[in-house]
């Protein structure tokens, strides 16, 4: 028996599911224990994390203030 380790292939597939904690507390913690162990697993969650961290940023830029008036007169002449 492997005493519940994960390897790298492993923990890759379950990555996403990690990271948007859908996971089983088993599963999480066999993983975070992976991640105490192994710098490349740990270094592409930090990278995840981060990636995900920016994409969500870039959605949250406001338009400008001129764009929402226009959108006003037009939906008021409606």
């Amino acid at each position: 028996m492997r005493e519940n380790r994960l390897s790298c292939e492993e923990l890759a597939e379950k990555l996403f599911a990690y990271l948007d904690a859908d996971l089983d507390e088993t599963t999480s913690a066999q993983i975070q224990r992976h991640l105490e162990t192994c710098d490349a697993c740990r270094s592409r969650v930090e990278f995840e994390k981060r990636l995900r961290t920016r994409v969500q940023e870039s959605g949250t830029q406001q338009a400008p203030r001129q764009l929402h008036r226009r959108i006003k007169k037009i939906l008021d002449r409606h």
